[in-house]
């Protein structure tokens, strides 16, 4: 996967999002898995990323219209930040609109500026993820009745439109506030950051084991990673911001050992990229993706 916008904007925490929808076209085009979103509803100064600009939810319905296969995921929404309703409706939405291509990441957030800024509080926001994680699952059913923090439902309403495949496809990112077997009991994947392979495997066994000791069956985990394509294929690795600068021969490498050691999906950041996007994007295509095609 690609995580949007798909630009090499380096230190410039603002991108200009050029030709953004143009490179979301040539991704599905090129064969990769899925585009990413993220939910930064400031720009924080001190955090020094900006996301996409876009609000998600708006920017999802744009890319439904544009695309036609590519999955459409965010990564993450905020969960403390958002009412529940609005979220599940907005999501159920898009994954209608889209014909089911929808991947809703929640997170309790890490920036703590933008909390006061909605009027909520940080240190409580664990419970509140907890409590939209139920409401959401709750708006899947006909006519839903719940009783939770953020309000409560007999069943005499409901909200449309249902989700296309009757339950949305929600990936916890990180710990999310909670216990490492809330977050396997409850989410339907896991997101977390990236690790030396080995490191990875460990995590993601740790993951897998909560799952079959609570009686659950197997579920995906995903990462992000920043990488520097360059020209030479056989160029050796260098770290970069959670990630590395390489050649195509250590990419591959890498991710085949991830995915040896129990990764299901990488969610590609070029943003610190030196080569041209288009260039770069090809690159991927013809370099890397054929290895993982399956």
């Amino acid at each position: 996967g690609l995580v949007m916008p798909i630009e090499n904007n380096g230190h410039d925490p603002v991108p200009a999002m050029t030709r953004h929808m143009d490179r979301a076209r040539m991704a599905e085009d090129l064969g990769f898995a899925a585009l990413w979103l993220r939910d930064v509803p400031f720009n924080v100064p001190t955090f020094g990323d900006a996301g996409q600009i876009f609000d998600p939810f708006v920017y999802l319905g744009f890319l439904a219209a544009q695309t036609s296969r590519i999955a459409l995921g965010v990564a993450s929404v905020v969960l403390p930040l958002r009412h529940p309703a609005h979220v599940a409706k907005a999501a159920a939405s898009a994954d209608a609109l889209s014909g089911g291509r929808l991947l809703l990441g929640a997170a309790s957030g890490d920036r703590p500026e933008e909390y006061p800024a909605m009027g909520m509080t940080f240190d409580d926001r664990g419970a509140r993820f907890r409590d939209a994680v139920d409401y959401i699952r709750a708006m899947a059913r006909d006519r839903p009745a719940i009783d939770a923090a953020h309000g409560a439902l007999t069943g005499d309403i409901d909200m449309l439109p249902k989700p296309a495949g009757g339950r949305l496809p929600l990936l916890i990112t990180g710990g999310a506030q909670q216990s490492p077997d809330w977050v396997a009991r409850n989410g339907d994947g896991w997101m977390t950051y990236p690790r030396d392979p080995a490191s990875q495997g460990r995590v993601a066994a740790d993951y897998r084991r909560r799952i079959a000791d609570a009686g659950g069956r197997d579920k995906p985990v995903m990462q992000s990673l920043y990488v520097d394509m360059l020209d030479r294929r056989d160029a050796p690795p260098r770290p970069i911001h959670l990630g590395f600068q390489s050649g195509a021969d250590f990419l591959r490498s890498y991710l085949k050992d991830l995915r040896a050691q129990g990764v299901n999906h990488v969610a590609l950041n070029l943003r610190f990229n030196s080569a041209d996007v288009e260039t770069t994007l090809k690159r991927l295509a013809e370099d890397v993706l054929p290895d993982f095609d399956s």
